[in-house]
């Protein structure tokens, strides 16, 4: 096809980017749709087969909600825009008067951004899988756009504790306890015995410790314990529920406390085992109940193909049958979905447990469309509706049980819902499903919904949110990240915000941590859905995790996001530590959080920071930015784990990315620094950025040519222009630049 000049039509209300100028990949023209030729065979040739529709009728019934839809989406982008730009005004107005917050707080009243509380209620959606409902524990979030991460995730619903520990600096490689490339038994003994205390924990015995544990087996369908001279049972006969193996040499033992499963695996004759007094070779713990597969922030798609990409591994996962070719130490594998784990129960009845997480998919928000499809005007269609299709047409095939293996038990489809502003977004989601559910012949409120309170809006409305999708909401969470990046750009002509790192110190981030809790208990989500709470952004420092992280179940949340499988393993010691849903018993009886506290403003008062000061807070956010960027743009990596500018490895993806930029144009406007700073920060942290990277073969360095790099072009915009952005979302700047960067390679 013909290469147009590269230009940009940026339409005020929709927000949709045209690309005329990119080389577009081959369109198919059906039912009054543009749509890219390899995602409408895709549909066609793999999607469709098997879920009885018509394509024909399926495609005319997609354009209908397509044409009705859109301008409802604009028209919800455009009043976000609306009230940004009278909070502007007024903070402009009242800049030199100082913040007056009863004021304040009147004026987002009087314009419909502080809605009014209705009278309490409680949700009633039906047919939430147990791993939401009346289960605790760790859930990852993984680009689905990666088939290796994808697997890695759904597997990770069982993991060792051995290799978890042994692969953490949880233990110490002090006195000969370092890993090295062969295996350490110094360190394996460090493991066991950490494992040990762990059973002492969960699993309490009558009298005496798992530490001097010589032999277990059953007698009479109770767990018996040789302690050397003596023998123990269980403080609690009835965490006993399953094992595999003969009753007096049991291979596996199947137990269960606060709701999660964890086995003792015994096998004298494997390594550990051998040299272990009780033949125990590993403690496996039920690990990552839930897994969210990411369409959104973790990943970098700006087309037909990449959503392709997408789709088709959402599809795998759905039909139970997503493999991947993998290398490893120099061999090559095919990794697949586990399968169910079984054993007998102590009737010597067989019974199963699921080998996998159950798995949501995120879809885009609102803001986002994607030249994949073109309506009968040529505007491009909003990715978040095209994601609603098609990721729920993909569930079907686990709907109808065509697949290999279930993900849902009770005939739901669960999909996260990111970066919606108040209530009225909600509920054009919730009339999104429903269309959809139409279109695929479901019954209504079949998709379940995960509302994101990540933006001021919708945390300040949280109540309101769930009620106008009461009937199938099935998850909340607190994203500090996001949050943090729309509190900069909603406030961003009050003042100078605080440093970036004295946020999470600020009182309206512990009442929003709070509130969510509190407002998810009283609309009755404890027993029916997920409360959750945010990611351990570094994944390499797990003793800091095991620090910090059971502030999650403490606080009421009955999941929380981690990293990686072996985080995910790890973080599931806390929910045996703690009863979330005893604790959220008790948060129902404190009082509320208090929705002033999360309108405070984090505004410096009278700053004062010195020039070192300021310079290093430059640097860092310059860094961060620069890392991530460049991955973005130059190799479509949606989420890495980025060198930070001290070289500790952080989980970066567009939510860090929002705070990065917002603050720094926030520090610009209000004179902290000047643009001409600024850009000589970004110069000289792209050459920190390069020299990160330069053992990358593939990796094009940005300090090479400044003025012509477009990854460096798109983080000096993302900056520079962030006031303009909107929300001070970083998608519009970072799929232009991508799309461009593909156009060049074309």
């Amino acid at each position: 096809m013909e290469i147009i000049s590269i230009f940009v039509i940026i339409e005020s209300l929709s927000l949709n980017f045209i690309f005329l100028g990119i080389k577009m990949s081959p369109q198919t023209s059906a039912a009054n749709l543009s749509i890219s030729t390899e995602l409408y065979n895709f549909i066609n040739e793999e999607a469709l087969p098997g879920t009885g529709l018509n394509a024909e009728k399926f495609w005319q019934q997609v354009s209908q909600l397509i044409h009705d839809l859109m301008p409802k989406n604009a028209a919800l982008l455009e009043k976000r825009e609306q009230l940004q730009s009278q909070i502007d005004q007024w903070h402009i107005e009242h800049r030199s008067d100082g913040l007056d917050f009863l004021k304040y707080k009147a004026f987002l009243q009087e314009i419909g951004y502080l809605l009014p509380e209705g009278p309490d209620f409680t949700i009633t959606s039906k047919n939430v899988d147990q791993e939401m409902a009346s289960m605790a524990g760790p859930q990852l979030v993984v680009p689905v756009m990666n088939a290796r991460f994808a697997l890695n995730a759904v597997n990770a619903r069982w993991g060792s504790l051995y290799d978890a520990l042994y692969g953490s600096d949880i233990l110490d490689d002090s006195d000969g306890g370092a890993a090295g490339s062969a295996y350490n038994p110094v360190r394996g003994a460090n493991a066991i015995s950490y494992g040990r205390e762990f059973l002492d924990q969960a699993l309490p015995l009558a009298a005496g410790s798992h530490t001097d544990a010589t032999q277990y087996t059953i007698v009479d369908k109770k767990l018996v314990v040789e302690l050397g001279s003596s023998r123990s049972t269980l403080a609690n006969a009835t965490q006993l529920v399953g094992f595999n193996g003969d009753v007096s040499k049991p291979s596996t033992l199947l137990f269960c406390n606060n709701g999660l499963h964890f086995e003792i695996q015994i096998d004298t004759s494997h390594i550990i085992g051998a040299a272990d007094k009780a033949g125990v070779k590993d403690i496996y713990l039920e690990s990552a109940l839930s897994t969210i597969m990411d369409c959104e922030d973790s990943v970098a798609a700006v087309d037909g193909s990449d959503k392709v990409v997408i789709y088709r591994n959402w599809l795998g996962l759905m039909r139970g049958d997503l493999t991947e070719k993998i290398t490893k130490n120099g061999k090559t594998f095919t990794r697949a979905m586990n399968p169910d784990r079984s054993y007998k129960d102590l009737d010597l009845n067989s019974i199963s447990l699921k080998g996998r997480s159950l798995l949501f998919v995120r879809n885009v928000g609102h803001l986002m469309s994607n030249p994949a499809i073109l309506n009968s005007h040529g505007e491009e269609v909003p990715e978040g509706i095209m994601d609603a299709i098609f990721t729920s047409l993909m569930a079907l095939h686990d709907l109808n049980a065509s697949g290999k293996f279930q993900n849902s038990t009770t005939g739901s489809m669960y999909i996260v819902k990111p970066k919606m502003h108040g209530p009225e977004e909600v509920a054009f989601a919730d009339e999104l499903f429903g269309r959809v559910e139409d279109i695929l012949s479901l019954e209504r409120y079949t998709i379940k919904m995960g509302i994101m309170d990540e933006e001021r809006r919708t945390t300040v409305n949280l109540k309101e949110c769930i009620r106008v999708a009461k009937e199938r909401v099935a998850f909340i969470n607190t994203g500090f990240l996001d949050r943090t990046g729309d509190e900069i750009h909603t406030s961003m002509q009050a003042g100078p915000m605080i440093r970036k790192n004295d946020m999470k110190a600020q009182q309206w981030i512990a009442s929003y941590e709070d509130w969510n809790v509190d407002t998810g208990l009283m609309c009755g989500l404890s027993g029916k859905a997920q409360i959750g709470k945010g990611m351990w952004a570094m994944p390499d420092l797990m003793a800091n995790m095991m620090d910090a992280k059971i502030a999650h179940p403490k606080s009421g949340a009955n999941t929380a996001w981690v990293p990686s499988p072996t985080a995910a393993t790890l973080h599931a010691m806390h929910y045996h530590k703690v009863d979330v849903f005893a604790e959220q018993a008790l948060i129902k009886l404190r009082t509320r959080a208090n929705v002033d506290d999360i309108l405070t403003i984090p505004l410096a008062q009278n700053p004062n920071w010195s020039e070192e000061e300021i310079q290093q807070e430059l640097d860092n956010n310059c860094q961060s930015l620069l890392g991530y960027v460049v991955r973005w743009v130059d190799a479509g990596i949606g989420c890495s784990k980025v060198p930070d500018i001290n070289n500790v490895g952080l989980m970066e993806d567009r939510a860090t990315l929002r705070i990065s930029s917002q603050h720094m144009s926030n520090w610009i406007l209000h004179n902290v620094c000047s643009k001409e700073q600024v850009l000589a920060t970004l110069k000289k942290m792209a050459k920190v950025v390069d020299g990160q990277n330069s053992a990358d073969p593939s990796y094009h360095a940005m300090s090479d040519n400044f003025a012509d790099n477009i990854a460096f072009k798109a983080a000096c915009e993302l900056v520079f222009e962030g006031c303009a952005q909107p929300s001070g979302y970083t998608e519009p700047v970072l799929h232009r630049s991508r799309l461009a960067l593909k156009a060049s390679l074309s």
